[in-house]
């Protein structure tokens, strides 16, 4: 080979010798590239779990920090766990609110009884005392009562059905002569008695209207007289003797109610189970039979308890 040949081959021999030094940096560079920096791997696995999550929760994902906070994302488990809990309370809480409504109830029921209770026995404690007060007032009336009038004529035979309203009248001799004499006569003149009498005597004839009017008359102008249960017990009888049943019922049973420590209070319960048979209520006839047993007892007289007996009797009462 020439000079001139190896002149010619040295620049391709240097050529090639730094195309070789050239291209180790370039093979270097790709090999770097082909194999990828934990930073670029963690950003790949990034991608991809995302990719699932979204895939997994089309709706959103239940925790965007995943794999970056300790809190861990919700799973399907938990999800039905909590749904069941939510589920529990809510019925506990259905159960809480049915359970107060019917206490509330049950509330509202029992203030209703005891007002109910203290209503009645309000009525039964005011019925007692103005039976009480009634009681009191009526007796120093008839410790206070005068006698009745004195008379020297005999009093009219009554009716057999009058002999327990009949006013009784006794004889009072004054001491002959003298001013003891006088004030005797005028202690025993009793101008109420003789009101009453007057009514009594026109109840006996039958003439029921004037009766009524007359007696009262005489209960107006002497409400405290001794005769006042007497009058009242007359009218109610005289209005059943008329035929007006319920106007004798009422006044009968405001006789008893009003004065029921009255002479004739008992006489009054009896002749109203008497109008209520009139008026075709037997049942509340033996309410008034049984209320006269109960409020009188052994104090009824021996005629209208015998009246009574007969009475119950005929209204079948048991």
């Amino acid at each position: 080979m020439g000079i001139s040949s190896v002149r010619l081959l040295r620049p391709i021999t240097v050529l090639a010798g730094c195309a070789t030094i050239a291209l180790l940096p370039a093979s270097s560079a790709l090999a770097q590239r082909q194999q990828p920096t934990p930073e670029q791997r963690i950003e790949r696995l990034e991608r991809q779990v995302n990719e699932v999550q979204r895939r997994v929760f089309p709706k959103g994902r239940p925790a965007d920090t995943a794999g970056f906070s300790d809190d861990p994302a919700a799973t399907q488990a938990s999800v039905i766990s909590l749904d069941q809990r939510l589920d529990a309370l809510e019925r506990q809480l259905a159960n809480m609110l049915r359970q107060s409504e019917e206490n509330s109830n049950r509330l509202r029921t029992i203030e209703a009884g005891m007002n109910q209770l203290r209503s009645e026995q309000a009525d039964r404690i005011q019925a007692l005392e103005r039976r009480i007060n009634e009681a009191a007032a009526a007796a120093p009336v008839t410790s206070e009562a005068a006698p009745p009038a004195a008379t020297t004529t005999a009093p009219a035979k009554p009716k057999p059905k009058a002999s327990s309203e009949a006013p009784k009248t006794v004889a009072v001799t004054p001491a002959a002569g003298g001013p003891d004499g006088d004030a005797a006569a005028a202690e025993a003149t009793d101008p109420g008695e003789d009101a009453y009498s007057e009514g009594f005597h026109l109840w006996e004839a039958g003439n029921y209207d004037a009766a009524i009017a007359s007696l009262k008359s005489f209960v107006s102008a002497y409400p405290k007289h001794r005769r006042v249960s007497y009058a009242n017990n007359l009218i109610g009888r005289s209005l059943l003797d008329t035929g007006d049943a319920r106007a004798a019922a009422t006044a009968l049973l405001g006789n008893y109610r009003s004065n029921p420590g009255g002479e004739r209070a008992p006489d009054s319960l009896f002749y109203l189970g008497q109008a209520l048979m009139k008026l075709g209520q037997p049942g509340q006839a033996c309410k008034a039979y049984s209320e006269l047993d109960a409020v009188y007892g052994a104090k009824i007289r021996p005629d209208l308890k015998k009246l009574e007996t007969d009475a119950k009797a005929a209204a079948n009462c048991g």
